[in-house]
């Protein structure tokens, strides 16, 4: 397919509406595109250009600088293996030798039957579980390799379906409101219920505050922190302490004299 369905044009039109011009809305609409085909096509970007009244030109120049949008076809799977240095120190590149091999492609390839892609990222904003790669944009933190052999059984199978969409979708919540002039709310008429998010206690995908936990779901700075609140909690005490020994001062409990 090349130009915006029925359907997603009915969306387009909807969130162009959520924009004081027309062309603010570029860029969700190239998503848009890219979750019906997977990628940006040619004739897409025409459609998006006469939606938001630019010229082709300029769509297709804002769509390849940015990483997340696609010009040729990938896989229903992109898969992107972080290699900075918080992952690199953590195996990354071990990790993706053996992606290459359980897949048979190297970064930049897609495998025969159209189910992965491969990609060699930089910082993906997970160090706290490194190793981590994103599926779809979705993590998969503190990954091993017998824990991708199991994440790629898991995908193959449809086990994650619900958790990872096919490339292109990058929210599965319809936007129903914009910005609006004076803080004043839209309205929520007719607007479908949320979707359920996926219950992350049983979920693969690694959630954000996962690299701020530590092993039972601690904060990190809790643990490591635990003698450090207390030596602050000593440290204020022995300033109330010099505070109090000045006649000429009031005992404030935090005052350093």
């Amino acid at each position: 397919m090349a130009r915006l369905n029925e359907d997603n044009l009915v969306r387009a039109r909807e969130l162009v509406a959520l924009y004081p011009h027309k062309r603010s809305a570029l860029i969700p609409l190239l998503h848009l595109l890219q979750e019906q085909d997977g990628y940006l096509t040619t004739d897409g970007m025409q459609h998006v250009a006469e939606l938001v009244e630019l010229t082709p030109a300029e769509v297709r120049g804002t769509a390849s600088f940015y990483d997340m949008f696609h010009l040729e076809p990938v896989g229903k799977y992109l898969v992107a293996v972080c290699t900075n240095i918080a992952c690199l120190l953590h195996g990354a590149y071990d990790l993706v030798e053996h992606i290459e091999q359980s897949l048979g492609i190297h970064p930049g390839e897609t495998t025969p039957d159209g189910m992965f892609t491969l990609e060699d990222a930089e910082c993906l904003a997970l160090c706290g579980n490194a190793p981590c790669v994103t599926v779809n944009w979705r993590y998969f933190g503190d990954l091993t390799a017998d824990g991708w052999d199991s994440l790629v059984e898991d995908l193959r199978s449809g086990r994650l379906d619900d958790e990872v969409p096919p490339h292109g979708t990058l929210s599965r919540v319809r936007r129903a409101v914009g910005l609006m002039a004076g803080g004043a709310a839209g309205s929520t008429e007719g607007v479908a219920a949320p979707r359920p998010a996926p219950d992350l206690a049983t979920s693969r995908t690694t959630p954000a505050v996962a690299s701020t936990l530590a092993p039972g779901g601690v904060p990190r700075d809790a643990v490591a922190g635990g003698g450090t609140q207390a030596q602050a909690a000593g440290a204020d005490g022995r300033a109330a302490g010099r505070g109090g020994t000045d006649a000429g001062a009031a005992v404030t409990g935090t005052e350093d004299q």
